[in-house]
């Protein structure tokens, strides 16, 4: 284990935290909500503690996945800690566990939240809050690969540990450079977002803390009633963003090349907006008697379909009151999640693609035994290493759901609550079912199952593998 390197690692995440916790503050200055006191002086440690420990730099820069792996686990955890401490210091939030909650959430991009009344918090809280999200959304890895320099050729894997996805390859040679790339694409599409929302008569607050929301697919809002009290407009803008958001990062950058074949042959892409456009249409159809009009039917199916598939977590409606059938049609997209190399979290498309061809050929094989098939995603085949990982997390994280959901379920909420709580936060969603509904919070949960939930949303976020590994026995023995 090459813990200089981690040590490193640790500490530039601590600057980058500080460096963006000084934000919230300016926040602060311009409505005078006198929380900014609380800001500096959690920014002004970080910033000392992770400059005094990167005077000192590693003589061996080699990461390998292991590496990878407990550094990002580690950073995430350390980010956390820091990043719930000015909700705990102002009052925000009384209770460090619930800060603690709150931000993880924010972080993981999850957005589950046990805040009933956002609308009371001060402005400074509400932005950091929200910004935890954006930070979250990319990886506060990715973005310290974009912007410090650090030698060696493996660090792929600090990428590849933070990364949502199947496998996470190079966009360019350089890993420094994809990095650039891929944050570029992000604040391009989050500015974009902002711009509509104001064109749409938002305020500039409102617009950059929903867009950070939008962006990293979280779901923290302003209001108490997340999205239903803004306009039509708004609503679509911000569902077509999540739509974008929840998208392959690659489609952009072909796009960006002006390699438009290659960017709409992306099967996975395809899939995802079919996967839309069938869900929309079955749940319009379902709920379009509760409304008004088509249109406002509409707009809901579209808005809870991209919010809940692409697991950002905003609600225009109660969508708790829907007949059972579009309840059903959501539970199965927090399941599904987004594309792979996106912000949005769940299991992503291109998994559940593969093992759709993967249940195809096992058919095939009993029906012409002789025949040898292979896999093949964007006319490229898929490698058995593949194949083998999705199977192994697929059944990891039905462990894991299995797992969380008995022992929240000592809590004594109904199986409705319990099981679609742990699903909103393993597959980094935010709200679920009965009591963790569009309306609700998670503040009724015992202190017990909130970190349970909280390893869920880390777990969820990470893709299991960099989490866990840090509880493995044989990690800390000896050579």
């Amino acid at each position: 284990m090459n813990l200089p390197v981690i040590r490193y690692i640790l500490c530039q995440v601590m600057k980058i935290e500080g460096a963006f916790m000084l934000l919230p503050c300016i926040v602060s200055l311009i409505y005078g909500d006198h929380e900014g006191f609380c800001f500096i002086a959690v920014a002004a440690f970080l910033l000392l503690a992770g400059f005094l420990g990167t005077i000192k730099k590693p003589a061996n820069f080699t990461i390998y996945l292991k590496e990878g792996c407990v550094a990002t686990a580690l950073s995430w955890i350390l980010m956390s800690v820091f990043g719930a401490l000015p909700f705990w210091l102002t009052g925000s939030i009384p209770s460090l566990t619930d800060s603690l909650f709150e931000t993880v959430s924010g972080f993981t991009t999850t957005g589950a939240s046990i805040l009933g009344d956002v609308e009371s918090l001060p402005k400074s809280i509400l932005f950091w809050r929200s910004f935890t999200h954006w930070l979250g959304g990319m990886g506060v890895l990715v973005f310290l690969l974009a912007v410090i320099p650090m030698s060696g050729g493996s660090n792929i894997n600090l990428m590849r540990a933070e990364s949502p996805g199947p496998s996470v390859s190079k966009l360019v040679p350089k890993i420094k450079t994809t990095a650039r790339v891929l944050y570029m694409i992000y604040l391009a599409l989050t500015v974009i977002e902002i711009i509509l929302l104001l064109l749409g008569g938002m305020s500039l607050f409102d617009s950059m803390t929903l867009s950070f929301g939008t962006a990293g697919t979280g779901g923290f809002g302003v209001k108490n009633d997340s999205f239903a009290s803004y306009t039509p407009y708004v609503q679509w803008v911000a569902s077509i963003f999540m739509m974008l958001f929840g998208m392959n990062f690659n489609f952009y950058y072909f796009l960006l090349l002006r390699q438009f074949s290659k960017a709409f042959s992306m099967e996975e892409i395809r899939n995802y907006i079919l996967i839309i456009i069938a869900s929309v249409t079955v749940i319009f159809i379902n709920i379009i008697h509760m409304y008004e009009n088509a249109f406002s039917a509409l707009t809901h199916a579209f808005f809870q379909v991209t919010s809940i598939m692409t697991t950002t977590g905003f609600a225009s409606t109660d969508f708790d009151t829907w007949p059972t059938t579009s309840k059903y049609i959501l539970v199965i997209l927090m399941m599904v999640g987004a594309c792979a190399g996106s912000t949005g979290g769940g299991i992503k498309v291109s998994r559940i693609t593969v093992l759709i061809k993967t249940i195809r050929r096992e058919f095939s094989s009993y029906i012409h035994p002789k025949i040898v098939r292979k896999i093949s995603m964007d006319k490229r085949p898929v490698e058995q290493d593949v194949i083998r990982s999705i199977n192994v997390y697929l059944i990891t994280i039905l462990s894991v759901l299995i797992a969380s959901v008995f022992l929240v379920s000592f809590d004594g909420f109904d199986l409705t609550t319990t099981f679609t709580a742990v699903c909103a936060n393993l597959n980094n969603i935010g709200p679920g079912l009965g009591g963790v509904g569009p309306t609700c919070n998670y503040s009724g949960f015992s202190f017990f199952s909130k970190y349970i939930l909280m390893f869920d949303m880390l777990a969820g976020r990470l893709e299991l593998f960099p989490i866990l590994i840090i509880f493995h026995p044989r990690l800390y023995m000896k050579k």
